[in-house]
């Protein structure tokens, strides 16, 4: 293989296919037969890719065997994303010339020019640790809060714990987390395990050795802390504003529990489909809020989905340099190139394109609304999660096709971004140039 971006898209349908087959055993379903082939490659996508999806409901449809399967992908996903991300930070580095590659180095101090095996064993111990420390607080509030026997208190745990870090939104309760709406032990740790997950292994790592000098951190970390907080904040108010008054989400809970419900439902679109209220009762205007919440998704190099809030924020300063008639990009007094520009908005078009398109066709093909029809194909090409219902009832067509979304969905933007970083053409000569009328 040429290319690095096409391994890791074998090595994913691999496990895919793997996965698909062990939850087509018969040991793997709580009842009598075994899970047809759609029920399970859809199931072994979603969680190889952390999106959450389910055609199928999880808690009762497989048994335990397939949840510990299902864990397993998800693990595996999660982990494959980081690495391979981290990794290609790595690799980029390295193509870049001598300068740039030292001044890289030192304003990083992320990653090393070639150290493959700090990167690795760094993403192992960040997403264990991470995940342990959420799976304890979630036991002990499962067992002590809830009357639940241990064993079953530590699995529930250490299950949503993996599934929350990384940004899977797989939950053993048929509503997601509806009954713990209230309860911000269970809450609070699955939301802060989202929001770590999502930030991705370079900003962990440097937040652990800086995390007392935002000054010094790089530019990375700069656009990824303040692109988080304010998307976490704009979602959460958002949502909270919206469905304040709402009979079926929010409006029967007293204020501190709105206040939580709100919260809870904004960090998921960053992307992880776990849900306290009920998401196919809640207004439109939530659904298109939280659609671009999806679309733009977490950062890089973690589990997160969507374009990423750097691809944001490159744009959106390109966009403001141009209202101001400024030659050059700048973010935090760093001067952006030119071909992370480009990168940016070959993305963005490819992934909007892709997001249109399949829509287009649900709305050919299916007698869903067009909110309804939007919100699921941007929550499985965004690797959410989310549903507003219609997922388990789709004809068989609309589900491969949002098997292939969350498969794209979750390594079409790294590979795309591989790809226009990686790419290497010199041009001996330039064409004359000619301005186009714009607007």
């Amino acid at each position: 293989m040429r290319h690095p971006a096409q391994a890791v898209v074998v090595g994913f349908a691999a496990a895919i296919a793997a996965g698909t087959g062990l939850l087509m055993l018969p040991l793997a379903t709580s009842g009598p037969g075994r899970a047809g082939a759609m029920e399970a490659l859809f199931t072994a996508t979603s969680a190889v890719c952390v999106t959450g999806l389910a055609v199928v409901d999880t808690p009762t449809y497989w048994s335990g065997f397939g949840h510990v399967v299902i864990l397993v992908l998800i693990q595996l996903g999660g982990l494959g994303i980081m690495t391979f991300a981290s990794l290609l930070g790595v690799l980029i580095s390295r193509r870049m010339g001598l300068r740039a590659r030292l001044t890289a180095a030192t304003e990083t101090k992320t990653l090393g020019l070639g150290d493959v095996r700090a990167v690795v064993v760094g993403v192992v111990k960040a997403s264990l640790v991470l995940e342990a420390a959420t799976a304890l607080v979630l036991t002990l509030r499962f067992g002590f809060g809830y009357d639940t026997s241990w064993p079953r208190a530590i699995w529930l745990g250490v299950f949503h714990a993996v599934s929350a870090f990384n940004n899977a939104g797989f939950a053993l309760y048929s509503d997601s987390l509806m009954g713990f709406v209230s309860d911000p032990w269970i809450c609070l740790p699955v939301a802060f395990a989202v929001i770590a997950g999502g930030l991705g292994f370079p900003v962990l790592f440097e937040l652990r050795r800086r995390w007392h000098l935002p000054r010094a951190w790089s530019l990375h970390t700069k656009i990824v802390m303040w692109a988080t907080g304010i998307f976490l904040v704009g979602g959460s108010a958002f949502i909270t504003a919206v469905e304040w008054s709402n009979p079926a989400t929010l409006g029967p809970l007293d204020t501190p529990d709105k206040l939580l419900a709100g919260f809870f439902q904004g960090v998921m679109p960053r992307t992880a489909g776990f849900n306290s209220v009920d998401v196919g009762e809640m207004n439109p205007t939530s659904w298109l809020g939280m659609d671009v919440l999806m679309f733009v998704g977490g950062a890089s190099a973690g589990t997160a989905g969507g374009i990423k809030v750097t691809t944001f924020a490159v744009l959106f300063f390109v966009l403001y340099a141009e209202v101001r008639g400024e030659v050059s990009v700048n973010i935090f007094h760093r001067r952006l190139h030119g071909d992370i520009q480009r990168q940016a908005l070959a993305l963005v078009l490819l992934s909007v394109a892709a997001v249109v398109s399949t829509t287009m066709i649900f709305m050919m093909f299916t007698e869903h609304s067009l909110d309804r029809s939007l919100f699921e194909v941007v929550s499985a090409f965004a690797t959410v999660g989310l549903s507003t219902g219609i997922t388990a009832d789709l004809p068989t067509s609309e589900q491969v096709l949002l098997t292939l979304l969350m498969f794209i969905g979750r390594l079409g933007p790294i590979t795309v971004a591989s790809a226009l970083a990686l790419r290497s053409r010199v041009r001996l000569y330039d064409l004359p140039e000619e301005r186009p009328v714009i607007g």
